[in-house]
């Protein structure tokens, strides 16, 4: 049985598929394959603190999580079109909640580290499912802007807790906390649609941008995503460094992300007055400013300014990015497709910041961010201008 056969389910009430509320689901479950990123520094510090891991070891777990996530969702890419969403989704979140809970029992690096990656798995092909069918909603950049809302909501409120609960708790909290998220997510799915899958409608972006475009398309979000998560990863790390106490670190990182979803929310509610070419060029101009700043943190107002800023072009430019890749493909592949390269980035952020550190070199860290995103606005640039024309 298909996604676009599935009989209607009797006695479930009715949402608009197009609709806030079940876009709003749909991010939320979502974002219950990769929640584990928006709480990247707590995860990072907390496997550090908790169970006594150098910053090279807890950073490679983090990486192989959301390394494993990609490939999940590249295995997406090639079953989107034949697997009943829902069922799917269910089954899916069951075994992550599941690998979740035997990570409690792991405290070796190298064990943890292949379940972290088994977890990805999962949650990456979760990540694909749900994105090829929000790639069916008639405005899937919408949805994209609720999908960071959620994250930045949601991760703002992992941060302000969770390091402190590490100490207290131990290790284990983080994943009671990412098992308790899936749980959640899988309670939503009876209300949710079947979503058939799109036939190509004439004259769409698909028929007039070429594959070039969408592979650079795809390489804005990989940088993009890695240069943001390379920082974003190392936070903690990085104010303590700079003299911070994780108070205040904590406090500031949690207000960072929900001011940060204003981006997002930016996104929701203008949608595609002014295209997308000029909101990702000027959010990434804007990111370059606020990732400087990092090299003050010294400084407690320098070191939130910094968090601010970024987060909030963060949850700004993301959406534009993946409803760039969306649009070549009312199927959704090329929305899981994007899924794969934005977890390929956020992964590879994480491993490389933890090469470049050695440790204590946050500088160099900071710098290389600020190269990536350069690269990222110089990819978007060309397919953006392209389905700014056509559309």
């Amino acid at each position: 049985m298909t996604a676009t056969s599935l009989p209607a389910r009797r006695g479930a009430p009715a949402l608009d598929p197009d609709g806030l509320a079940a876009g709003a689901m749909l991010a939320f479950i979502a974002t219950a394959g990769l929640f584990y990123v928006n709480i990247m520094s707590a995860l990072v510090s907390g496997l550090q603190d908790g169970l006594g891991f150098s910053a090279r070891d807890a950073g490679l777990v983090a990486s192989l999580n959301v390394y494993g996530a990609a490939a999940g969702a590249l295995a997406a890419v090639f079953v989107v079109a034949r697997l009943p969403w829902r069922q799917t989704a269910s089954g899916v979140l069951a075994a992550m909640v599941a690998v979740d809970l035997v990570s409690i029992l792991i405290h070796t690096p190298l064990v943890l580290m292949a379940a972290r990656f088994g977890h990805g798995l999962l949650g990456g092909f979760l990540v694909g499912i749900v994105f090829s069918v929000i790639a069916r909603q008639k405005a899937p950049d919408r949805t994209f802007g609720l999908l960071l809302v959620v994250q930045f909501g949601l991760g703002g409120l992992g941060l302000l807790f969770l390091p402190g609960l590490v100490p207290q708790l131990g290790a284990k909290v983080l994943f009671l906390s990412l098992a308790a998220f899936s749980i959640c997510a899988a309670a939503m799915l009876p209300f949710l649609g079947d979503y058939p899958r799109k036939p190509p409608i004439p004259g769409a972006p698909v028929g007039v941008v070429s594959w070039r475009l969408l592979a650079a398309a795809l390489l804005a979000v990989f940088l993009f995503q890695g240069a943001n998560m390379g920082v974003a990863a190392y936070a903690i790390g990085l104010g303590r460094a700079y003299g911070l106490t994780l108070r205040h670190i904590s406090d500031t990182l949690a207000v960072a992300n929900w001011i940060g979803a204003m981006g997002s929310v930016l996104v929701v509610v203008v949608g595609l007055r002014w295209g997308r070419t000029k909101p990702i060029l000027f959010g990434i101009a804007a990111t370059l400013v606020g990732t400087l700043a990092f090299l003050r943190s010294d400084l407690l107002v320098v070191f939130a300014a910094a968090n601010i800023v970024t987060s909030i072009v963060w949850a700004f430019v993301i959406p534009y990015l993946l409803g760039l890749c969306s649009a070549f493909d009312p199927g959704g592949r090329a929305a899981a497709m994007a899924g794969f390269f934005s977890k390929m980035g956020l992964a590879s952020g994480p491993a490389l910041g933890g090469l470049l550190l050695a440790e204590t070199h946050f500088p160099r860290l900071v710098w290389r961010a600020r190269a990536g995103r350069v690269l990222a606005a110089a990819a978007a640039a060309a397919p953006a201008r392209r389905l700014d024309q056509v559309s």
